[in-house]
């Protein structure tokens, strides 16, 4: 109500000013022809005179009506070049400044909870260069400056930055109106003084502040080398450290451009995806659904079947599968490809040379253009008490300890909720193993909307997983006990192996970023393009984060790769507006984009729409009906903020969402898109379909229904 009596207040007033004819007072003959009245008042009242200026200045500007120009001119031309140029000076930073304030309370929350997530580039630039943006564009008359007052106060700029800033770029405009003032006599239209001479005078000071930060930044470049020696010519163009999936795709980026690229890995190639991560994991998650589905089987109409898992046959297809995959990521075919591979440890002695301390014996140092830091990641282990002998496992080093076992261990301990603890948990108790689930929170999988999480738990207690959420570890006692604190009262859970999965952290030390003061906090520090405080080094993957996927890896790699190796000629901002990710649990977790409670704690309005797999008949043909489709729109609108999909093949169904927010498709297009009968993939249609049913003309229907009405007469 306050934001409509203001709106309604403002409207007002401008339709009173024009109602009156105030265009008329704000004209050159008008303020030529009272000019002798205006002096004896002066004469005879100065402070009242100048007040009232003031008032009438800051009321034109805050209501944005033509004639703040020619109010201008007339300070001048009443008060002289000094005293005008003052009272104009304050005036319109003042009457500006209430502008702005007035469309950031009618319309900044409404406009960002609309379209937060398009203007979330624009308000990161806001707050990092607003105040020269502003400069430049209060230097420059061609843009209205009551437009510039609307927009900026949209954005998150800080009042204050925003009064100094438009006080600063409008002098020398004020100063050259209020002076042409001075000779209003000879002014008979406002060209004579807006000249095409001057505009691109102004645009040229506009642009100024640019090119200073330009050379500013070049200078800061600079900076950064002092007390390094840049060597006159180089041994490679580019120099990768790590070849798991970011820095494989950099080097192969490299040598493809016909760059001479070094790729160095101390321990194996393809990284944990391959060995310890992605692959090893699937591989034994799809044990884990046959062994299921051979318990299960009664749900089909088969009797069903107590699975006798031979477990080191279960290890040893694992591994065949990472051979089969292996070949793909290993040092002859990269080097087939023209990549110069080393194993060994790299260390960068400085912004221009690493030193390889090679697997075989030696060393080589290399200098280079450019470095990629592909470091990846590894487990974190927490600080509880017992821990370092309690034989714990992680998922880099459960792969080969579960290898050397001739039969699965009978009690499992996961610590940690999260997709890779949820993950492991599901395969082993499906496996036959009895597993405890402990989780430090209020529920599991905390990045997925609760109602995904809900499911996930309920698949995972199907599966024989005791899920303890809300257990916080304590204290691990000998080798085989987890206690676990929960409401005041400690538990006491027995294990024969336990699997830390709490989380992954980047792997900083041993590379001789500290000795260099390349900067890190909790990863590698980066800019927008991916460089570090050294222009010519950069960081892809998870050494550099904000995501720890194998795909935003290797799509970082790209940016990381070009922007190092044309960086001189342009470079490209590391582009994360659609990162679709998955947890592979049965069912499947996948989203792209906002999930609700993001969009809620950002203040995007949405609206969501579901549809629910019980409703698919492929999906009920299947026997996989847990799990829905739901999509994020703003309100009224078919633009996909973003999507969760909770069910069989999610990670599949996924794609279709990506590609329509990647090439900006609403669910329109989806709608319209003819998709197999009967497929799981229908779901997507129905998502949308939903969608269109809650966003349907009524008043267009009820003029057909009585069209239709009419028609029979």
């Amino acid at each position: 109500m306050k934001k409509l009596a203001l709106l309604v207040l403002i409207v007002s007033a401008i339709a009173a000013f024009f109602a009156f004819g105030g265009s008329e007072y704000l004209s050159l003959e008008y303020v030529k022809s009272q000019r002798e009245a205006f002096d004896a008042f002066y004469e005879a009242r100065p402070v009242l005179a100048i007040g009232v200026f003031f008032l009438i200045y800051v009321a034109v500007t805050a209501l944005s009506l033509p004639g703040a120009a020619i109010m201008t001119l007339a300070a001048g031309y009443l008060f002289g070049l000094i005293v005008g140029t003052i009272l104009v000076s304050f005036a319109s930073t003042i009457g500006a400044t209430l502008a702005f304030l007035s469309a950031r309370f009618i319309l900044r929350d409404w406009v960002q909870a609309r379209f937060g997530e398009r203007l979330r580039a624009i308000n990161r630039g806001v707050e990092k260069d607003g105040a020269l943006y502003l400069f430049s564009l209060r230097l420059v008359p061609a843009f209205p400056f009551f437009v510039v007052n609307m927009l900026m106060g949209l954005t998150p700029i800080r009042v204050w930055t925003y009064f100094w800033a438009s006080q600063l770029g409008m002098f020398l405009g004020t100063v050259v109106y209020v002076n042409a003032g001075t000779q209003l006599a000879e002014v008979e239209r406002l060209g004579d003084i807006v000249t095409p001479a001057l505009i691109g005078s102004f645009v040229a000071l506009g642009l100024l502040p640019w090119v200073g930060k330009a050379i500013m930044a070049a200078i800061k470049r600079r900076k950064v080398y002092p007390g390094y020696r840049k060597p006159k010519k180089f041994d490679r163009n580019l120099v990768v450290i790590g070849a798991g999936s970011a820095g494989l795709v950099s080097s192969l980026i490299a040598a493809t451009v016909n760059a001479k690229v070094t790729l160095v890995e101390a321990r194996q190639m393809g990284g944990d995806c391959l060995n310890t991560g992605c692959v090893p994991s699937k591989a034994i998650l799809a044990s884990a659904h046959v062994a299921y589905a051979m318990k299960t089987a009664d749900a089909y109409g088969i009797a069903p079947v107590r699975p006798e898992v031979d477990f080191p046959a279960v290890m040893a297809r694992v591994r065949a599968v990472i051979a089969a995959i292996e070949p793909n990521d290993s040092v002859e075919r990269y080097t087939g490809l023209g990549v110069d591979v080393l194993e060994g440890y790299a260390t960068i002695i400085d912004p221009w040379t690493v030193e390889v301390a090679l697997n075989e014996g030696g060393t080589r140092r290399l200098t280079t253009r450019g470095i990629v830091i592909a470091a990846g990641a590894e487990p974190v282990v927490p600080p509880i008490p017992g821990i370092e002998n309690s034989g714990y496992l992680t998922s880099e080093t459960l792969w080969d300890e579960f290898s050397k076992l001739s039969e699965m261990p009978s009690r499992i301990a996961v610590l940690g909720g999260g997709p890779i603890g949820c993950e492991l948990a599901q395969a082993m108790a499906r496996l036959g193993a009895q597993v405890s689930l402990v989780e430090m929170g209020d529920r599991i999988l905390p990045n997925e909307d609760e109602d995904a999480a809900s499911v996930a738990r309920q698949a995972l207690e199907r599966s024989g997983v005791s899920v303890l959420t809300g257990h916080k570890a304590v204290r691990i006692d000998g080798s085989d006990t987890l206690v676990a604190e929960a409401g005041g009262l400690e538990r006491e859970i027995g294990y024969d192996a336990l699997i830390v999965a709490v989380g992954r952290k980047a792997r900083l030390s041993g590379y001789g970023l500290e000795s260099i003061g390349i900067d890190t906090d909790r990863t590698v520090v980066t800019d927008d393009f991916l460089a570090t405080k050294f222009p010519n080094i950069f960081a892809a993957g998870d050494v550099a984060g904000p995501y720890q996927f194998t795909h935003v890896a290797s799509h970082q790699a790209w940016y990381a790769t070009v922007n190092a190796l044309f960086g001189t000629f342009r470079k490209f901002r590391a582009d994360y507006r659609v990162i679709p990710h998955v947890t592979y649990l049965d069912p499947e977790i996948a989203r792209v984009g906002l999930s609700e409670a993001e969009a809620s704690a950002q203040g995007i309005e949405h609206e969501v729409s579901r549809y629910e797999l019980a409703e698919s008949d492929r999906a009920l043909a299947e026997g996989a009906s847990a799990g829905f489709v739901k999509v994020l729109t703003p309100p009224g609108k078919d633009t996909i903020l973003g999507v969760t999909i909770v069910g069989a093949h999610a990670g599949e169904l996924l794609a279709e969402y990506a590609l329509a927010m990647r090439h900006k498709l609403g669910l329109n297009a989806i709608l319209q898109t003819v998709h197999a009968y009967p497929t799981l993939a229908e779901a997507n249609k129905f998502a949308a379909g939903e969608w269109r049913k809650a966003n349907k003309p009524d008043r267009l229907l009820d003029f057909a229904g009585k069209y239709f009405a009419w028609r029979r007469g």
